[in-house]
């Protein structure tokens, strides 16, 4: 289907909240659960990808506090490739970053409101269908052909579009793996 997508290691365990920040620029916080509601009057929210906007997963089975994940990519109507983190185990591990994963809209009407998301240990999209929100436009805008569920919105100050992480973002996330490292020693 697709080759396999790019994963990157920066830290002992990366939530998604603060990566899809830093990746999109979009100033929410919190758990993911609430950045749709969060997003309302704050940012356009649509149900259309666009590259730089962040998708929002609803609370599903075992993954209680949602997901957002970074657009970096629109392949065609029914594919985009999400940047994320905390999604997969990788190497026995979760709180990894995944790069320009292959995510795929399975819902019956093409209005992404389920997906189904590269799992790193089948190398593969999973089968299961995640609910969606829908997606947050960092830049305020609604791509064409999207119903969005508000008027446009300017967004509030916020940093630039970054294609990775900076690396401020990453060197905090290294001097706690150090410090992990640090203190396991010592003892």
């Amino acid at each position: 289907m697709v080759p396999a997508p790019a994963v990157a290691q920066t830290s002992d365990y990366l939530q998604c909240v603060p990566y899809a920040r830093e990746m999109s620029g979009i100033q929410i916080y919190g758990d993911a659960r609430t950045w749709w509601d969060q997003a309302n009057g704050e940012y356009a929210r649509g149900q259309r990808p666009q590259k730089g906007a962040v998708m929002v997963f609803k609370p599903h089975r075992n993954m209680h506090l949602g997901h957002v994940a970074y657009v970096s990519e629109v392949v065609d109507s029914r594919t985009v490739r999400l940047t994320h983190a905390n999604w997969s185990e990788i190497n026995g591990q979760r709180g990894q970053v995944e790069r320009d994963v292959p995510a795929i809209d399975v819902s019956p009407n093409n209005d992404w409101s389920e997906v189904r998301v590269w799992y790193h240990s089948i190398g593969a999209p999973g089968g299961t269908h995640w609910p969606l929100h829908g997606f947050i436009y960092a830049d305020g805008q609604i791509s064409s052909g999207s119903r969005p569920q508000m008027q446009r919105a300017t967004p509030r100050e916020r940093g630039p579009i970054r294609a990775k992480s900076s690396s401020e973002f990453e060197n905090a996330f290294a001097k706690l793996e150090f410090e992990d490292a640090f203190a396991k020693f010592s003892r």
